[in-house]
């Protein structure tokens, strides 16, 4: 990941309000389309410009060939904004994030989120590392990925609950994250088989095991998909110890039971 920013050099007279408008909606095309990482970018005013930071998977995120078709269009529109369009600055590499996948044709996928990493919830099945959304095509009906993030971001929140010693919602979180026929994991695992289908690779879908009512079965339990056994001789990214190739799910022994 780096930490860039970008300079909005003033070609007009323009009003703050308006400015901000189109600067951020740029930037939630830059959101949606897995070019940028986060949901907040310090912002400020100089005496030509405005800047903002923000922090990007690979360092060509933001070539004009990786915008969407609403991206095209929010840049196109900083003009009547009296702006020119953006400048990058790239400051440097992100040293407290997750490194980008360096495969940029990866051979499978893992669809796995986390509550503490604010990068991609696609993974490079090999390297287990973050794959930038706009390097995949479009999963969401606008043709960008604004539904698949939208979705992450909800992911992450259940999980943030889920971990906290001391619950307000007891269990229902955890439940999200851990039934195979949850709503999230319905619309996760959709997710999954769309970028299966449209790039024509393999794409797993993780399924989240915090605790399990046995625990002295749960290192033969079977896949809650078909049934079938799906333990692995071996760990899988010292993480999965489960993989079921039909239903292309992957999970770990509960934690609890660890």
């Amino acid at each position: 990941m780096w930490v860039a920013e970008l300079r909005f050099r003033l070609i007009a007279d323009t009003k703050l309000s308006m400015a901000e408008q189109q600067i951020r909606r740029y930037l939630e095309t830059l959101i949606f389309n897995g070019q940028i990482l986060g949901r907040e970018f310090p912002s400020y005013q100089t005496d030509d410009a405005f800047c903002s930071r923000v922090v990007l998977p690979a360092q060509d995120a933001l070539a004009k060939q990786h915008h969407s078709l609403l991206g095209l269009a929010a840049m196109e529109a900083l003009a009547q904004a009296g702006l020119a369009y953006p400048q990058l600055s790239l400051l440097g590499a992100d040293l407290m994030s997750s490194h980008t996948d360096p495969c940029q044709v990866p051979e499978y996928f893992i669809v796995f989120n986390h509550f503490a990493e604010n990068i991609s919830p696609v993974r490079c099945a090999e390297h287990f590392a973050p794959v930038p959304l706009y390097r995949l095509q479009p999963t969401g009906s606008k043709q960008d990925h604004e539904e698949l993030i939208r979705w992450q971001l909800q992911y992450q929140a259940l999980d943030e609950i889920q971990m906290q010693q001391d619950r307000v919602v007891d269990k229902s979180a955890e439940k999200a994250l851990q039934g195979l026929h949850s709503k999230l994991n319905r619309q996760g695992r959709r997710f999954a088989r769309r970028i299966e289908q449209q790039e024509g690779k393999a794409c797993y879908y993780y399924l989240y095991s915090g605790s399990s009512p046995d625990c002295q079965a749960e290192a033969t339990k079977a896949c809650p998909s078909c049934g079938a056994p799906w333990r692995l001789e071996q760990s899988w990214h010292e993480l999965f110890q489960f993989r079921c190739e039909p239903c292309r799910l992957v999970s770990n022994i509960a934690w609890d039971c660890q």
